[in-house]
Formats: structure tokens, C-alpha cells, sequence
């Protein structure tokens, strides 16, 4: 016998309580619960009971291995992300923020496989606005089967009847509810029942299926937190959307690394990717120019060349600006007390602005050595030395430490025409990295 229960639950955080409550005492958010309606036992069913007597460990030697056949997106920036390629029954969950091409990236790979049937569950999207969106990008969308219908159930149903289909993509996971739980579409029960009916059809009939996630205003998927645990990869797509170009980075993944970046181009048709990014972050910097320089930063198993831009004014004010784009500006506080101690430039009269050049972010400590110089080079006005590629951690005593995949780092800066790389093998400390390197 079943009984009904009411709670209100936290849509932000899944906190739950027996009455409603303005502001959520876990995560502080206001105006965030919702009543939800469960259905709980009203008999207790002994463990015993529910305990099966022939259920026995397994030793792990027994079990056979066999390799994975993966399937290409035959987008070479999506494949390095993911691993190699989908894996059957593979189940991702992509997200990011509205407009920043989520859409145009699935729409995209839909174009690359044109041999493989495609199902599309258009949530959020008439199939008039997506055939607009496949003129745009030249695409004769052949293999692609379009699905207004975000019942779970039926998506489920159309994944078992069709085995021929090779990949299932469901825009967006907030859209879909299933008829056996209870709630509106988009909230924490009916997000997570329909995630797991999805897996479950995906690891039965071997279709990969992609989920596209909101995010919340924190850049977070929406939605309960076990969301992520349900699936088997978790791939965020990043940039600045006044920018044109995107990285696509991976927080979890069973099938592969977690720690390949792929990097793409927004286009007026479409999503490029981008084979050699450092060559072109670094096609429109001027040459002999103050306050520049280049760094290699690691992204994943891949360096990248970016160029560290940095401007010094002095100041208007009693105290002066420390603004950054694309930097950590508490990090960029230490650096300047570092050179102000350790190297005597007097910056506490002058204004700071630091910005990487083509809008992405970078926060990995190897390139303090970069923010260093291009500051000193700025307050001095005067250039590095021409190709000069520096990269090391600075410490607080303006020790120059080193960093890791050193040799990567110089390979890739030796592969693009740079000559002069300045690291911890070449310079010990911050202020000999000043007096030689800046003309």
C-alpha cells in the first residue's frame, strides 16, 4: 500500500523540507523551492526480504575485457575531447552558457557523420528554426531524423524500435519529463528520473546519446548534482561570446582522459575547429612591440601559445587600478608586489591592465614568469627581445621555479619560430629575467 507525500525541494541545491521556506538553508538561494509530490511505502520491507540468495562476488580475473570500437564525429578537436570518438551506450552530458554554440557544435558533428542516422529531440527548438540553422551551415540534413516529442518514455521507445540509429541527441535534457514521476519538466525529480531512463535505453540498445544541460548563473549544469554522476562524460563548452573562438573542456569522463581541451571557431555558418591554435593566436600581434609577451600554457596534454598583453598608466587616483582579463586578479595583486619588492619598480603609482589576447582565460602558474615581464616591459616601455617565449612559476622570494612538461613547452615554441626560450633552466631569479630580457 502506497501513500502520498508533499516536500518542497531546492531547485538550486536539492534540499528538501516539509514546508515551504523563502531562503534555502544549504546553498542561501531565495524564492528556490517547489512543491513536489512523492510517492513513499507505508510497509516497511525487511532487508532480508529484499536480500536474493543467489547473488555471489565475482573474482575480477574471470571477467573478459574487450576493446571499445569507437564511433568517429569525424571532427578531430571532438574526438580528441571524448577520448577517440563515442563509445556505444555512451551517455554525455554537454553544457554551457545560453548562445554560446552548444547547438551549432551537435549540428555540426550531425553534418560531419553524414552516414549515420541521426535522432534529434528538438526541446527547446521548432524543426523550422533548426532546417534555418542547416542552410546556414550548408548542410543537407539527410540523416537527420527530427523529434518534437520530450516524453521520456517516448524517446526511450523510439531508441528500441530503431537500432540502426547511430547517435540520439536530446536538446535539452530540462525539456524532457517521463509520465511515472511526478513534477513539471525541468525540476530536480523529473531531470534526474528522465536522465536515467535515457542511460538505461542507451547502455541496452548500444545507441551514444548527448544531453545538452543549462546552466545555472554559477556555470553549473541545472539540476541535481547526482545529474553528473548518471552520465558517463561531462563536457562543458567555454569562451567569451564577444570572441570568436570556444574551447570545449571535459570534467569527467569514463572512456578517456579528462584533461584534453578542444578548441573551435565561431564562424558566420558554423563551428570551426581549429587544428593549430597557437599559430593563430599569435597571426595579429605586433612585432616590437612594449608590454607584450608570449607564454606556453598546457592545456590538458596540448600547449598553446598565447600573448600576454599588459598596459601601466599612471594613476589619476589615490589608489591605483589592478584590472584583468582573462587573469586571476588576486593573482595578479602577488605579481606586482613581487616585482615591486624583488625587481624595485615602483608600480604602486601606476594603474595595471592585463588582458589575454583573443579572450581566453588562463590560470595555470607557469605563466607568472610572462605576466612579470610583459608588466616591467610596459613600465619601462620598452620590448623583449625578439622571439622570446618565457614560462616559469614566480615565488615569493622572486625565485623563478619550474613548471611542468617543460620540453613539450619548448618543442611546441621552437615548432612556431621561436629561438629564445626563457624558463627556470636559463634564469634564477625574477630580476635577472628583468635586466636580460627586456632591451
Amino acid at each position: 500500500m502506497s501513500k502520498i507525500k508533499t516536500l518542497y525541494v531546492c531547485q538550486n541545491c536539492s534540499h528538501t523540507s516539509n514546508q515551504w521556506i523563502g531562503q534555502c538553508p544549504s546553498c542561501g538561494e531565495w524564492n528556490t523551492f517547489v512543491e513536489e509530490v512523492q510517492m513513499t511505502s507505508a510497509q516497511n520491507v525487511s532487508a532480508k526480504g529484499r536480500m536474493s540468495k543467489n547473488i555471489l562476488p565475482v573474482n575480477l580475473t574471470t571477467v573478459a575485457t574487450k576493446s571499445i570500437r569507437r564511433i568517429s564525429s569525424n571532427i578531430q578537436e571532438f574526438d580528441r575531447v571524448l577520448g577517440g570518438g563515442f563509445v556505444p551506450g555512451q551517455v554525455i552530458l554537454l553544457g554551457g552558457e545560453p548562445g554560446i554554440g552548444k547547438s551549432t557544435l551537435l549540428t555540426e558533428i550531425s553534418k560531419k557523420m553524414k552516414d549515420t542516422k541521426i535522432v534529434y529531440v528538438c526541446g527547446e527548438e521548432s524543426m523550422e528554426q533548426i532546417r534555418l540553422r542547416t542552410m546556414r551551415m550548408d548542410y543537407d540534413p539527410q540523416n537527420l531524423y527530427m523529434m518534437t516529442e520530450t516524453n521520456a518514455e517516448s524517446i526511450v521507445a523510439v531508441m528500441s524500435e530503431n537500432r540502426d540509429v547511430g547517435l540520439v541527441i536530446v536538446d535539452s535534457i530540462q525539456t524532457v519529463s517521463s509520465a511515472d514521476i511526478l513534477g513539471l519538466a525541468g525540476s530536480i525529480t523529473q531531470v534526474r528520473g528522465s536522465t536515467q531512463l535515457l542511460t538505461n535505453a542507451a547502455k541496452s540498445t548500444g545507441i551514444p546519446v548527448v544531453l545538452v544541460g543549462h546552466v545555472t548563473k554559477e556555470g553549473v549544469v541545472a539540476g541535481p548534482k547526482v545529474l553528473e554522476h548518471i552520465v558517463d562524460t561531462v563536457l562543458f563548452l567555454e569562451g567569451d561570446s564577444q570572441h570568436m573562438y570556444r574551447l570545449l573542456r571535459t570534467d569527467k569522463n569514463r572512456f578517456g582522459p579528462v584533461s584534453e581541451v578542444g578548441i573551435f571557431e565561431m564562424t558566420e555558418k558554423s563551428l570551426r575547429e581549429v587544428s593549430n591554435p597557437s599559430e593563430l593566436f599569435l597571426s595579429q600581434m605586433l612585432k616590437k612591440s612594449s608590454g607584450s609577451c608570449i607564454t606556453v600554457v598546457m592545456e590538458g596534454q596540448r600547449p598553446i601559445l598565447f600573448e600576454v598583453q599588459a598596459l601601466t598608466v599612471r594613476t589619476s587616483f589615490g589608489y591605483p587600478r589592478r584590472t584583468a582579463s582573462g587573469y586571476n586578479v588576486n593573482r595578479l595583486q602577488v605579481l606586482i608586489a613581487i616585482l615591486e619588492k624583488r625587481c624595485n619598480l615602483n608600480l604602486s603609482n601606476h594603474d595595471v591592465y592585463l588582458s589575454i589576447a583573443g579572450g581566453f582565460k588562463i590560470s595555470e602558474y607557469a605563466s607568472d614568469l610572462a605576466v612579470c615581464l610583459a608588466i616591467a616591459s610596459s613600465l619601462k616601455d620598452k620590448p623583449l627581445k625578439p622571439k622570446t617565449v618565457v614560462f616559469g612559476e614566480c615565488g615569493l622570494s622572486g625565485e623563478i621555479r619550474k613548471v611542468p612538461h617543460q620540453e613539450k613547452r619548448i618543442k611546441e615554441a621552437k615548432k612556431l619560430g621561436y629561438t629564445n626560450v626563457l624558463s627556470s633552466d636559463e634564469v634564477k631569479s625574477l630580476k635577472q629575467a628583468v635586466e636580460t630580457f627586456i632591451e
